[in-house]
């Protein structure tokens, strides 16, 4: 199947295949890149504390997945995306960006291999148009296919020291390809739910161990209630995209449209590690990412902060109480719930990115001090 209209799904309101589901349970809503999905169910308190001390279930399905198949495939990918995908082994997956050719971000992305000449992409929901197109125009030269299977794909997790207790726990989870107790992080594996092919993969995005469950769309509810009948002892509660914001910040990890861009280079965002120069053949971006990001250019850092008053995306940053110019902006940034107090990502002047240097966070008319950290602000105990 090949992608529908770009235009036509972008103006569409869209609901995932698990919306009835989310009723029934209470939820509120938000518009999510034209989809309508849960933003909290109870509070967002409650949601973000049971995802680190019990567990969380997530529904993913605005995600978007793609499909690279064919005897290129692996060659295919090393040209198309930063890093080199020909390397990883079957049934792992790995962390990736698609940049444009002046450097900067399309989407990041995670990338599972599924076999010798098959791989699974999972890209941002806004962004899924854009990193279809890109995928599918790279291809040009290579033996490969790449489809668009988004609307088949129904996509949810089990997050929290709870979410291997309640996944061994779930009925009509079978004939798993390797035993959980022993997967690696970010692995996969396939395995059956009722019959049906069920992908699961030791991955996620709140700093907690995990699961994301990748399954036919049309058995999505089946498998909801059955993971939520499992975890009724064990603390489960379904859990919005607000909880998900504060798991991953806390986490430190970057979310596009916020930490990443098509003006952000891969460096200042710390992630200049995913971009493998080492590797033989070209791919796009290579030049511009040699070149690397203007001399000054913003960097990502931590910040922390004492009180209650957190600052948010888009507030300015002072390296003094009366400095006229602005030195940098918070991308995202909250009272931590975990932690208790305020954190935030920003970008700032090199001269400002030093650990322990104090700069000054505009919130709302009054500049209050912060201090420079290293990320993640908070990493679970193995």
């Amino acid at each position: 199947m090949t992608s529908a209209n770009s235009s036509t799904l972008a103006s569409t309101e869209r609901f995932s295949p698990l919306h009835q589901a989310h009723v029934d349970a209470g939820a509120s809503f938000t518009d999510f890149a034209g989809w309508q999905m849960p933003v909290r169910y109870s509070s967002d308190l409650a949601e973000h504390h049971a995802v680190r001390t019990e567990a969380g279930l997530f529904d993913l399905s605005h995600m978007a997945e793609i499909l690279v198949e064919g005897p290129d495939a692996a060659a295919y990918l090393d040209y198309a995306l930063a890093n080199k995908l020909s390397v990883i082994e079957l049934w792992q997956a790995k962390y990736s960006l698609l940049l444009a050719e002046n450097g900067g971000i399309i989407d990041d992305l995670v990338v599972y291999r599924l076999g010798d000449t098959r791989f699974l992409i999972v890209a941002n929901a806004g962004n899924r148009f854009a990193a279809f197109d890109a995928l599918r125009a790279r291809a040009d030269g290579f033996t490969v296919s790449v489809v668009d299977q988004s609307d088949d794909y129904a996509l949810i997790a089990v997050q929290g020291p709870n979410a291997l207790a309640i996944l061994d726990a779930t009925e009509g989870v079978t004939d798993l390809g390797t035993d959980l107790h022993f997967m690696k992080y970010y692995r996969i594996t396939d395995a059956s739910f009722l019959g049906q092919s069920l992908l699961v993969a030791r991955t996620g995005y709140t700093g907690e161990d995990g699961f994301e469950l990748y399954l036919a769309a049309a058995r999505a509810r089946e498998l909801w209630d059955a993971l939520m009948s499992a975890g009724a002892e064990k603390g489960l509660v379904p859990a919005g995209l607000a909880s998900r914001d504060t798991l991953r910040l806390e986490a430190g990890m970057p979310l596009y449209g916020h930490e990443l861009t098509l003006n952000t280079f891969p460096a200042q965002a710390g992630l200049g590690r995913v971009v493998n120069l080492g590797k033989e053949n070209d791919f796009v971006g290579r030049a511009a990412s040699e070149a690397g990001p203007e001399s000054g250019a913003s960097v990502l850092v931590g910040l922390i902060a004492a009180g209650k008053r957190a600052g948010r995306a888009d507030y300015e940053i002072f390296r003094s109480l009366d400095a006229e110019t602005c030195d940098g902006v918070i991308t995202s940034g909250a009272l931590s719930p975990t932690l208790g107090y305020p954190i935030a990502m920003a970008y700032v002047t090199p001269d400002l990115a030093r650990l322990g240097t104090e700069v000054y966070v505009d919130v709302r008319g009054t500049r209050l001090p912060a201090t420079v950290t290293s990320l993640p602000f908070y990493k679970r105990v193995k």
